[in-house]
């Protein structure tokens, strides 16, 4: 079995190479999902979050609110650490949990999506690493539309992330995703059959 990790900067296509890969057959484990699964109202995790940032970060449903949660930690790095390390060696265990059971299963590739891959140290967990990058302003543009979110708020976001050239420094696979949608799926496909089949059959 093959796992890829699959990470890159907020609005530089990380879910739509996810998409691209399991149409071609990959079975994906997004980490933003598994982290969402952890916020579960009065689990233990959620329980060491509401401690550590206070009763006013949940919704009305006991849920976690996860923009009140986000503006406190990308607006504070201390608060950021703390929260990263509540939640990354939960998350890592679950992960490798789910590695594990489709390894069983016969799974071929799997994917693992996750934004902040290499700052959690997950590595470990993948053979193979792929980075998606995009021209900043781009992203900007990609992230204010579907969140929201001010380009200024957007550019704090990406000033709390691991430069993209560190990643790339690490990357087996760079997909540059400044382009057309159509292109993308190209070179996602040219990845698979270049790469991905030779490491699999």
């Amino acid at each position: 079995m093959l796992v890829v990790g699959l990470t890159g900067g907020i609005g530089t296509g990380k879910s739509e190479v996810t998409r691209a890969l399991a149409s071609l057959g990959a079975s994906v484990i997004d980490a933003d999902r598994v982290g969402h699964e952890a916020y579960r109202p009065h689990q233990g995790i959620w329980q060491e979050v509401v401690q550590a940032f206070g009763e006013e970060i949940l919704q009305p449903d006991g849920e976690v609110d996860r923009k009140a949660l986000g503006a406190i930690v990308f607006s504070q790095p201390d608060a950021r650490a703390k929260l990263n390390g509540i939640m990354h060696p939960w998350m890592a265990k679950e992960i490798e949990r789910q590695i594990g059971q489709m390894r069983k299963d016969g799974v071929e590739v799997v994917v693992l999506e996750a934004a902040l891959l290499i700052e959690a140290g997950w590595q470990k967990l993948v053979d193979e690493l792929w980075v998606t990058t995009a021209e900043e302003d781009l992203a900007v543009r990609r992230v204010s539309r579907r969140s929201g979110l001010t380009e200024e708020q957007v550019r704090g976001r990406m000033a709390t992330q691991m430069q993209v050239a560190e990643k790339i420094e690490q990357a087996d696979v760079v997909i540059d995703n400044s382009g057309s949608l159509d292109e993308l799926h190209r070179r996602v496909s040219q990845e698979w059959n270049g790469r991905v089949k030779g490491r699999i059959a």
